[in-house]
């Protein structure tokens, strides 16, 4: 019978139905009495077992493998040709076994295995590259069929490793607590169990799952490798350095100097594609990426599209990886030993959706390196850089699990995310010294100010005819007349670079650099990949390690923090050197010259409630971390905040803590650079937002100069300007930034068990992780932590419409997908008072207020402005408010409440102005007279519900403040209404016997924010 319907792409018709019925009635008849048998959908793959009326169902739903035209695992017999040139698997035993799901993860590993591949012809078949993985092959499969002890059906000897080593894993067990527990099973299970009997044994059944590595020997001083044609020397051709370390006479065994650890890269993105789970992610970029205006991925950036118009060849096939490199050190003793440093170098495709991207699980390690190698960096990344060569000339043939063809895998490096130290490493320009910016170059404004490099000329960015540009005494004393510097091609800077003469590498090199190299200090070796200098963007500036940098700079000094701030006394001596800002000049008008404290430095009064303030923040679990356990108010500073600390506190919090406390002419540029982080660090860019964020970070830099010292302008300020730039080219940051690459560094660590040797630890780990989660890829069961996220609904294409058969047939109705139960509805958010209150909160992303939010605060501010007479009374509109509206209960308190708080009377807006903390006395406890808000119905001990609108009013001194009249809780005996964070006064108030205030901050990256309770 002919098997063409399983090409017909209409699965409700006929033909194809019919065909179903032909496919359940041949397993059911060679498989008798077989109640699950192996589902050949295009999801299932043949890989696991269902019942047989789920895989009719299944094969409706998703279609059969379009190559699975012999049903051989159903019962076919195939008289397969033999060939002797490689070995085949035609004598192998069937595979019966249960464990279906071992059994994909053995056929995933080993391609050669699979038998629904395609039959056309021999080259797309795939091979055994040799015996010996042919014999690999064979010992998973025996221990695969092997029951774990006689009769047990539940358990092969393979898939009890797994789970175990699984939670090994997991739950972060030593070797030895691993061998006492494998001891207690064996002596559980019957005595004629197969498990093995410690963590070696297991380790040796895992083997054929595993990828390896490959040792190279190091020179002791960075200058070479002992690798290809140096392989066999021992001594280093440069230093002369001996490749042994100097035993005793009697040692056969030559210990080396040190020791480079090489994951090879090749078969690490082959099994990219052995797995139906990653084969079809791996072409997302191409076939189901929505291309809009919207930038959520890294294909959507100029970049991406720009290398695909250069190399059109290498973008016709979507399955070619685009990649990313990226590299850090980290300390793997933690404290113990601060002079050891580990370098691990990491590749990560960008050829999945972006809610699989920059997980660990599809991270690669390849190279481990024992120390920091400083400039000699390129030394370790030969073999790399070899691969990668080749990669890109020959690619390598690979097995599509997804297709059942063989395909040739080409891979390019797109950029390299790194911190700033390690820009210089990799790029080979160095971040130091009068040139340090790696993207102006020698046409960066640098100069000597308080004993440091500064760079400022930011009003070159601004345009030609700007009023700032003709001003002088505001800004460095002299007028702007130059143009923003010029951008570099690749093509430009690889004929630069061959032009110098460099030294070789190595720690006995001497350092001196000749006037001509200007800050070279080597030629990047990426520049042998024949693309390299066609790239647009070869390294990113690392928007994590920048934020943090400028959030301390910041802080520090309008802190005044000593050691922190940039407001020094040679900072002053500076602006006295330039004849600037007189107002800022030494004190001298007694004996001794002083330094007054700065306008745009808090006073002591202002700066115990800006930490108080951080003091009491908290926020919903998993946000952020403590920070108020950073905060000294004693000392006056801030301690211990971390990358992702800063990250919060400049976005969320800062432009909520200062607007009170310091000129306005110093809030704005503050607000604005706050605006800037959150909108360049959120997930969905679009390209006008990024227009407009780059026209306004040169503002906020050129107001910043006409504010702050020339001491200020560190590098890290300096490189903000070109951040929206780089984000046009390569799309959001979370994709080139170093926070994945810290959290896996963490990882690293914590799996340090032998610290004579880490970086051996740590390779093994990494090895054994690979393996696991290979295993855990092809079954969600054994997945270990944050495996899998289900994908934003922003991220996929438009939904098409709901598919309606022309002619449902009612024979085939089991099979049909309109029997499907549908899926369950998300049920939509409550919209609270907290959300009602943050939407008129325009501080934090005013462009993010939506036609339901705006709603609510109209109907808001009819319920609380409209005067009534019978407080008791509720509006129409309030009795359809309480849906909407947060509900609590007032604490004990409430019964002693004076009575006038249940007045709903709306008051003057004179009465209802809030005044600074000195002017708010109170005799009764319950505030200052106007700062209670309205309420709508209340009595003591019940649940009340109040509803207000944050208001803009005027305070003392000129400057405005917004100021919210929202509150949820009645006043109770001593203690103020319930105030918010943003106002002046950081009172608290008991609430069923907590001490709380309140705090507008934003829930992620969704533009509302949630009232926050302390």
């Amino acid at each position: 019978m002919s098997r063409r319907w399983i090409q017909n792409p209409n699965r409700c018709a006929d033909e194809y139905l019919d065909g179903i019925e032909d496919f359940i009635e041949f397993a059911r008849r060679h498989n008798p009495g077989a109640t699950r048998i192996r589902c050949p959908c295009r999801r299932c793959n043949n890989t696991l077992f269902e019942s047989i009326e789920t895989v009719g169902f299944h094969l409706v739903r998703n279609g059969m493998i379009e190559t699975y035209s012999i049903w051989n695992l159903h019962g076919e017999q195939v008289d397969h040709a033999s060939s002797s040139n490689t070995p085949r698997v035609d004598n192998v035993e069937p595979i019966v076994d249960p464990n279906d799901q071992v059994m994909g993860i053995i056929q995933d590993a080993f391609p050669f295995a699979s038998t629904n591949i395609n039959q056309e012809g021999e080259d797309d078949m795939p091979t055994p590259i040799d015996s010996a993985e042919f014999e690999q092959y064979e010992k998973l499969l025996k221990n695969a069929n092997q029951e774990l002890y006689p009769g047990c059906e539940s358990f092969s000897v393979l898939t009890a490793i797994v789970e175990l080593m699984h939670g090994k894993i997991k739950y972060r067990m030593s070797n030895l607590c691993f061998d006492y527990f494998l001891g207690v099973f064996k002596r559980m299970l019957p005595t004629d169990n197969c498990l093995p009997k410690d963590h070696k044994h297991a380790q040796k059944v895992l083997h054929g799952l595993g990828l390896g590595y490959e040792k190279i020997h190091a020179c002791k001083n960075n200058c070479m490798l002992f690798y290809k044609e140096h392989e066999t020397l021992d001594t280093c051709l440069i230093c002369n350095e001996s490749r042994f370390k100097m035993t005793s006479q009697n040692r056969t065994t030559k210990i080396p100097q040190k020791v480079m650890r090489y994951l090879p890269l090749k078969p690490r993105l082959q099994r990219l594609y052995m797995s139906m789970h990653t084969a079809t992610d791996m072409r997302w970029h191409k076939e189901k990426r929505v291309d809009d205006d919207v930038m959520r991925h890294p294909a959507d950036g100029e970049a991406w599209k720009e290398f695909d118009r250069t190399f059109p060849e290498f973008a016709a096939d979507p399955r070619n990886v685009r990649l990313g490199l990226a590299t850090d050190g980290f300390n793997p003793y933690g404290v113990l030993n601060q002079h050891h440093s580990t370098w691990p170098i990491f590749a990560f495709p960008y050829n999945l959706p972006p809610w699989k991207c920059m997980k660990k699980e599809y991270m690669r390690m390849t190279v481990l390196i024992t120390e920091d190698p400083g400039r000699s960096i390129d030394v370790y990344l030969r073999p790399l850089v070899d691969e990668l060569k080749d990669l890109w000339t020959n690619g390598v043939r690979t097995y599509d699990k997804s297709t059942g063809r063989m395909f040739t895998l080409r891979a390019a490096v797109m950029w390299t995310v790194n911190d700033f130290p390690a820009y210089a490493m990799v790029s080979g320009w160095s971040t130091k010294g009068y040139m340090a910016c790696p993207v102006c170059k020698e046409d960066v404004t640098s100069g000597w100010h308080a004993g440091k490099v500064c760079y400022l000329g930011h009003r070159r960015w601004l345009p030609w005819d700007h009023e700032w540009r003709e001003k002088d005494k505001e800004f460095d004393g002299n007028t702007e007349r130059r143009l923003r510097p010029r951008e570099w091609s690749g093509d430009e800077i690889l004929e630069q670079l061959n032009r110098l003469d460099f030294a070789p590498f190595g720690k006995t090199v001497s350092r001196t650099r000749p006037s001509t190299h200007l800050n070279w200090t080597h030629k990047p070796m990426f520049f042998e990949l024949p693309y390299w200098s066609k790239l647009k963007l070869r390294h990113n500036l690392d928007v994590m390690h920048v934020e943090k940098n400028v959030f301390d700079t910041l802080v520090g000094t309008i802190l005044d923090i000593e050691g922190k701030t940039k407001d020094t006394i040679k900072a002053r001596l500076d602006l006295e050197r330039m004849g600037i800002r007189r107002g800022l000049w030494m004190n001298r008008d007694s004996d001794k010259a002083r330094r007054d404290l700065a306008f745009f430095s808090m006073k002591l009064n202002d700066k115990k409630e800006f930490l108080k303030f951080g003091s009491f923040v908290k926020f919903p679990d998993g946000y952020a971390s403590n920070i108020a356990r950073c905060v000294n108010v004693d000392g006056g500073k801030f301690t211990g905040l971390k990358s992702h600390d800063c990250h919060v506190f400049m976005q969320r919090l800062l432009p909520v803590g200062i607007r009170h406390l310091l000129p306005e002419d110093v809030v704005k540029p503050i607000m604005l650079l706050s605006r800037f982080f959150s909108q360049l660090t959120a997930k969905t860019l679009r390209r006008t937002d990024m227009f407009q964020l780059r026209h306004d970070i040169v503002q906020v830099l050129c107001k910043f100069e006409m504010i702050f010292p020339p001491a200020f302008f560190t590098s890290m300020i300096h490189v903000m300007v070109y951040l929206p730039e780089e984000a046009l080219l390569a799309g959001p940051v979370n994709y080139r930034w170093m926070y994945p690459i810290e959290r896996l560094l963490g990882e690293l660590k914590k799996s340090v068990r032998n610290r004579a040797k880490p970086e051996g630890s740590i390779i093994e780990a990494w090895v054994q992780y690979e393996s696991l989660t290979f295993c855990g890829i092809n079954d969600p069961s054994l997945l270990l932590p944050h495996f899998w996220f289900p994908p934003p609904q922003s991220y996929l294409s438009p939904p098409s419409p709901p598919f309606v058969p022309q002619q449902p047939p009612c024979r085939h109705l089991r099979y049909h997908p309109a029997v499907a139960a549908p899926l369950p509805r998300r049920r939509p958010p409550a919209v609270g008072l907290s959300r009602i209150f943050a939407a008129d909160f325009s501080l934090l992303r005013p462009p993010f207020r939506t036609p339901e939010m705006s709603d609510l605060i109209r109907r808001g501010r009819s319920m609380t402005t409209a005067p009534s007479s019978d407080p008791p009374a509720q509006s129409a509109s309030a009795a359809t408010a309480p849906a909407m509206l947060d509900h609590v209960v007032v604490g004990p308190g409430a019964s002693q409440a004076p009575a006038s708080s249940s007045s709903s009377v709306a008051q003057p807006a004179s009465a209802r102005r809030r005044h600074r903390p000195t002017d708010t006395t109170s005799t009764d406890g319950t505030g200052a007279s106007g700062s209670q808000p309205e309420s709508v119905g209340s009595s003591a001990g019940k649940k009340v519900r109040t509803f207000g609108v944050g208001r803009t009013c005027k305070r003392q001194g000129g400057r405005s403040s917004r100021q919210a009249l929202d509150t949820d809780v009645m006043p109770t005996e001593g203690s103020p209404m319930l105030k918010s964070a943003i106002c002046d006064n950081f009172d608290k108030v008991t609430v069923n016997g907590r001490r709380r205030i309140c705090l507008g901050a934003s829930r992620f990256d969704a533009g509302y924010a949630r009232l926050i309770m302390v």
